[in-house]
């Protein structure tokens, strides 16, 4: 990355309706991005030079583009990969279940945009069908069907506010399949191959970050052979990922609970992953804590 596109940033931010773009674009601008809301996607390039020309006094902008830009919003993939050659551009989706949005739309008693004479569902099917290819082409995918607007918030603070030299950051997130599959991931690595340290009466109240169930889960057959394999052929995906200006991976560890197994491999990937050139990592543990 070169000191010019460090000065100048622009972010993409999109998603589906009642996903939360408000509260993504005013945590934006508390962190000093000159944000613009409801911008057609033809207006991006205009955008994009006035960054250009402005110098420091307008080093991070941020557009909120969404279906209210109608016809507009079918050009935006095409636009935004014309874009991307020459400039620092990324692009947020957000998504939410439809049961999420369904609460949401009915707490404010507003329509879908595209609800016409329909349901609020088929408002949201269609959206959602509409947003399929500018959901792939996204560099950032949060899930906010389970998040607050102060939580959001936060996630937003935590994603934009360090100054990031990394080709890409890398999410390790572990977690209990138990408790669901996380949506907003890349990768997914399954660790019930591997004995359940729950069975171990001395193990189950700790927890994979404790060093004796770290030890024994990183003992058992297959298990170090897999961190070391698995880091392995991450290593030229990651570097894809760098190539493609795709910034931002999570890679999803999990187990039954999300407590011993998927913990203890996370936290020992990890460690693979750091010695990989342009990679950031960090890790975060989901069920952790659950009962």
């Amino acid at each position: 990355m070169n000191a010019e596109s460090d000065q100048h940033q622009v972010l993409i931010v999109t998603g589906m309706s009642g996903a939360g773009r408000s509260t993504v674009g005013n945590a934006l601008e508390d962190l000093g991005w000159y944000v613009v809301d409801n911008l057609p996607p033809q207006m991006l390039r205009p955008l994009v030079d006035l960054s250009g020309r402005a110098g420091d006094t307008l080093p991070k902008i941020a557009a909120v583009v969404d279906v209210r830009g109608g016809d507009f919003f079918l050009d935006l993939r095409d636009i935004v990969q014309s874009l991307r050659g020459g400039t620092e551009l990324r692009m947020l989706f957000l998504e939410a279940t439809d049961a999420a949005l369904v609460r949401r739309f009915e707490q404010v008693r507003r329509p879908h945009p595209l609800q016409g004479n329909g349901t609020l569902l088929d408002g949201i099917s269609a959206e959602r069908e509409r947003m399929v290819e500018i959901r792939e082409s996204s560099d950032i995918i949060i899930d906010t069907s389970e998040l607050n607007i102060h939580q959001l918030a936060t996630k937003i603070t935590e994603e934009f506010s360090a100054v990031d030299e990394a080709g890409v950051r890398v999410t390790l997130l572990s977690f209990g399949f138990k408790y669901g599959l996380p949506t907003d991931v890349d990768m997914v690595a399954d660790m019930r191959f591997l004995p359940n340290p729950f069975w171990v009466q001395e193990l189950r109240a700790h927890n994979g970050t404790d060093p004796e169930v770290s030890d024994y889960v990183l003992g058992q057959e297959g298990a170090a052979e897999f961190v070391e394999l698995y880091g392995r052929a991450l290593d030229p995906v990651l570097a894809g990922y760098q190539r493609e200006n795709k910034r931002h991976a999570t890679i999803a560890i999990g187990c039954t609970g999300g407590k011993h197994r998927s913990v203890a491999v996370a936290e020992e990937l990890a460690k693979h992953l750091r010695a990989l050139p342009g990679v950031a990592v960090s890790v975060k543990h989901r069920d952790l804590g659950r009962e």
